[in-house]
């Protein structure tokens, strides 16, 4: 590598991604995460999230150059080993703030996650949700009965927000997405769109005969009574964009995709 800056080298568990890392280590030097500057992260969008989720809990974010080697790969740019020190260079850095998701559960415990995508309120069994959701400490909905609902980033928008039939938010529009999951009740209620600095909380009504899992990205607390979900600012993510694929433009153009 050029010697500006540290490199470290995170790689999925999969044949292709553990292919890709081989051929990386081959042509470049790299360092352990802890003197890293720049994590060059290998696999699809489940792992770069794994690897945003560890550097949150060791409260050491650093930028994530991202490279698909996995399904999707929405979050992530083309895969090449070649010219890695020049497409360091020409990235464009892209800031997303997690969301906090504050728990508590029905035994009391208080469970605190942070996720960059969504947070899911989801039922536990057959029958359905019912939630009381305020905003700012305002009931705005005294009951909705449903599969669930979910608050999502504009980063997360187009993913399980969008196939909730939520809408898709521009990356830079400090805005959130709060999407019932298949609505039972209000029938004609399909969601808000509202400002990040906003606090919303959701309220499980019948949390014995009703039990709800509330889940952040990919972890689940079950049992929930109450949910508040903020916007974290204090702990803002930069992920690296190759400039002709970059995260705000992607997700302005899935608008427009049939």
């Amino acid at each position: 590598m050029s010697g500006e800056r540290k490199l470290a080298l995170a790689a999925s568990p999969s044949p292709q991604a553990q292919e890709a890392a081989k051929e990386l280590r081959q042509k470049y030097e790299w360092v352990p995460p802890s003197e890293a500057e720049i994590i060059v992260a290998l696999g699809g969008d489940g792992f770069l999230l794994q690897t945003l989720h560890s550097m949150l809990d060791r409260h050491r974010a650093l930028p994530v150059f991202g490279m698909n080697r996995g399904t999707v790969g929405f979050l992530m740019n083309e895969w090449s080993a070649e010219l890695l020190e020049n497409r360091l260079l020409a990235a464009k850095p892209i800031k997303v703030a997690p969301l906090r998701m504050d728990t508590v559960t029905i035994e009391g415990e208080k469970i605190s996650l942070a996720a960059i995508n969504e947070v899911s309120l989801l039922r536990e069994t057959r029958q359905t949700a019912w939630i009381e959701v305020s905003v700012d400490d305002r009931v705005v909905l005294a009951e909705l009965v449903a599969d669930g609902v979910l608050v999502s980033t504009p980063a997360g928008s187009t993913a399980y927000n969008f196939s909730a039939h939520g809408p898709i938010l521009p990356l830079e529009s400090a805005l959130v997405a709060l999407t019932p999951i298949s609505p039972f009740r209000p029938r004609r209620w399909r969601g808000a769109i509202l400002p990040d600095r906003t606090r919303i909380r959701f309220r499980v009504l019948d949390p014995i005969k009703r039990p709800v899992s509330a889940v952040a990205d990919q972890r689940e607390v079950r049992d929930v009574a109450s949910v508040e979900i903020t916007v974290d600012r204090g702990n803002p993510l930069t992920l690296m964009f190759d400039p002709e694929h970059a995260l705000d433009d992607r997700i302005a153009m899935e608008q427009f995709a049939i």
